[in-house]
């Protein structure tokens, strides 16, 4: 999911030290996915258990079936075994209920944890990931991801509705629960909630009608600060590619406020990438 990009702003919060007349730069968390859009190490998790691998993996009756017709709407094997996304459009910033960035972008997935996301029109910035791992290339040249953009990538990464129903719905020690219904964006909605050995739960919002995934929520704890955020993504606007529904329009929320979008307006499957495409060089 794209969503973690960077717009110039007045103050500085980025790891690098400022100097000259290279400018500033904020990130600011936009969807995992939005890119988005946390895993070991960002999402902090429970005390003292048995290692996950040793414990059974449980899920309801009724929940299995949500997942099940889910799976089968979004596209059945064709989503199960997708190796990667390519992906291109515009991406928006929020802050204060107000644009405070917008960039095309392009997008290279490779399931399940690299990424590689370009933004900007002249000579762009582009995003690296590999699995918690993350570089930055500008025109300046190349740096670490600062840590809390990382930490946010890995952490919309980790909840994508990818990686949750292809991945974290099989892992050793889920607990998975149906949790009746609800109304999102004025969409009847079944509730299935996931929550893996030790970790925070995650739940998806599946439209009543299409079974369509349409929103995702979960938490994530600060683990210098021992704060915890709320993030939801939002996806809407399905559109049929390589016999996967996909949705274009995906929105982050933190904390009840919008902060991220991204509008997608191309996407192909299975793309064979460059043997060096997610390595900073």
């Amino acid at each position: 999911m794209e969503a973690t990009f960077s717009v110039v702003d007045e103050n500085c919060s980025r790891a690098r030290v400022c100097r000259g007349a290279r400018p500033c730069i904020v990130t600011l968390g936009a969807i995992v996915l939005l890119a988005a859009l946390g895993t070991a190490g960002s999402v902090m998790l429970g005390g003292d258990q048995a290692p996950a691998s040793q414990l059974p993996r449980r899920v309801d009756p009724q929940a299995q079936q949500i997942l099940d017709r889910a799976i089968r709407a979004l596209g059945g094997e064709a989503f199960l075994h997708v190796k990667t996304l390519t992906t291109r459009g515009r991406v928006f910033a929020i802050r204060d209920e107000t644009t405070a960035g917008l960039e095309p972008f392009q997008s290279w997935v490779e399931y399940p944890d690299k990424r590689r996301f370009s933004y900007g029109k002249e000579k762009p910035v582009i995003l690296i990931n590999n699995g918690e791992k993350g570089w930055e290339i500008d025109r300046y040249g190349l740096i670490d991801q600062p840590a809390e953009q990382l930490r946010r990538w890995v952490a919309s990464n980790r909840y994508s509705a990818e990686n949750l129903l292809r991945l974290r719905i099989n892992e050793p020690g889920v607990l998975i629960q149906a949790r009746g219904g609800d109304f999102v964006d004025n969409l009847p909605t079944q509730i299935v909630e996931i929550t893996g050995a030790g970790e925070p739960t995650a739940r998806i919002d599946f439209n009543r009608l299409t079974a369509l995934p349409i929103r995702i929520t979960y938490e994530v704890r600060d683990p210098k600060t021992g704060d915890t955020d709320e993030y939801a993504d939002s996806y809407v606007d399905y559109k049929e590619f390589d016999g996967i529904q996909t949705p274009m329009h995906i929105t982050r929320y933190m904390n009840g406020e919008r902060v991220g979008e991204t509008f997608r307006n191309f996407a192909n499957y299975n793309e064979n990438y460059p043997a060096k495409y997610f390595v900073a060089e």
